[in-house]
């Protein structure tokens, strides 16, 4: 399942990072990150989502404390 959320992150940097990080979540196919729009596209498996979705914020904010993941 292919999932679109808005992310506020501040660099380019923290963009591939967060990324990465989330790339490394059980159940994560793909993510992407673009940072000038402000978007993060998940692939995941349609049983973990919500699990993953969590997983995701967690490592968002801790590879950078002003990052976030925009739920709507």
């Amino acid at each position: 399942m292919r999932i679109k959320y808005s992310i506020e992150v501040d660099c380019a940097n923290c963009a591939a990072k967060i990324e990465d990080a989330i790339k490394k979540i059980d159940g994560v196919n793909d993510c992407s990150i673009a940072f000038m729009t402000q978007k993060i596209m998940l692939d995941v498996d349609d049983l973990k989502s919500d699990e993953i979705l969590k997983e995701a914020q967690k490592v968002c904010a801790s590879v950078d404390s002003d990052s976030r993941i925009i739920l709507k």
